[in-house]
């Protein structure tokens, strides 16, 4: 259960980081698809900093693969930006684009300029020194026990993805910026109206969260696969990619609670891994196994169904969701 526990919580800060990037989005009024894309964009940044201070340290190595991912991700975002807010292009069409042409690009940019190559198909270790920085957890965790493992061993970018969140939900709760977002979001033209620059605020929010969803790809290949690159990276990182957009329906579009639904996603999604362990007595058939990764999508469509029915405007999402703004309808 320990083992569970800290597996669920590890992958769980990547669900964290894709959902609050999409929420931060959304809540600008742009449904971006894209978001799988520009996780694997961030991956691909992600591994070319970390590449680039392999020689140097492994704090810098930290550094680099932060700052790398942020400017990948933010370029595919601007992208996705110029062509829904400027050309004001399809929402749904640009995004599923950009998602096609990240997992592209991704693959095509780790193998053939960076040119990481696995032995037999278990990929490669990318920096014995960044990987071991980026894995240092606290250092009294070990004498804590099981707690300690669970709580404090995990990676510096598991609290930073928490503080991420937990200020997301503060700006958009308390402070004037995020009432002028969810205004922008609800009703660009009565925002408008009142004085707000809604291509500017569609524009920072749409490079904010695109930069933080591509820090999900980042841990995804530093902290979960321990800095070991393989052939199937982008497939991977774009699946998780897309259950962090039903995760965003899941949590009603609130940063804080997707702390919550993140965990529960993350043990739902390595849960197939566990279920021998956990049903020692059960002989599951190899279909049956294959229907456990649908449950966070079945659980999605249950809550979108019943906050449907409840009408609370609260847990809607934005009025003007994949509403392109046309300023001179107004």
């Amino acid at each position: 259960m320990v083992e569970f526990l800290f597996q669920a919580i590890a992958i769980a800060v990547i669900f964290l980081l894709g959902c609050v990037g999409e929420i931060l989005t959304e809540k600008a009024g742009h449904l971006n698809l894209g978001i799988p894309g520009i996780m694997c964009v961030g991956a691909a940044g992600g591994i070319l900093g970390v590449v680039i201070a392999n020689n140097v340290n492994g704090v810098l190595s930290i550094f680099c693969a932060i700052l790398f991912s942020i400017i990948f991700a933010a370029v595919a975002g601007g992208i996705y930006a110029f062509l829904t807010v400027s050309l004001r292009c399809n929402q749904n069409v640009t995004g599923l684009a950009l998602t096609i042409f990240g997992n592209g690009f991704s693959s095509v940019f780790i193998n053939n300029i960076i040119k990481i190559e696995g032995e037999g198909g278990k990929g490669a270790l990318l920096s014995e020194a960044g990987n071991k920085f980026f894995l240092a957890h606290l250092p009294f965790a070990d004498s804590l026990g099981g707690f300690g493992k669970i709580v404090f061993g995990h990676g510096f970018l598991t609290y930073f993805a928490i503080a991420i969140a937990v200020a997301a939900a503060v700006v958009l709760a308390f402070t004037r910026i995020g009432l002028n977002l969810r205004a922008v979001g609800e009703s660009p033209a009565t925002a408008d109206a009142a004085g707000i620059n809604v291509t500017k605020y569609k524009y920072v929010f749409i490079l904010a969260g695109s930069s933080i969803a591509g820090l999900g790809g980042l841990v995804y290949v530093m902290q979960y696969m321990g800095g070991i690159v393989g052939a199937e990276l982008a497939g991977t990182v774009e699946g998780i990619g897309w259950l962090c957009i039903a995760l965003v329906i899941f949590t009603l579009w609130k940063p804080a609670l997707s702390i919550l639904g993140s965990f529960i996603f993350g043990a739902l999604y390595i849960f197939p891994s566990f279920v021998n362990v956990f049903f020692p007595d059960v002989t599951f058939t190899f279909a049956q196994l294959k229907l456990f990764p649908l449950i966070p999508y079945v659980v999605t469509i249950i809550v979108l169904v019943v906050t449907s029915l409840m009408g609370k405007k609260e847990n809607q999402g934005p009025a003007s969701l994949g509403v392109s703004y046309f300023r001179e309808d107004r």
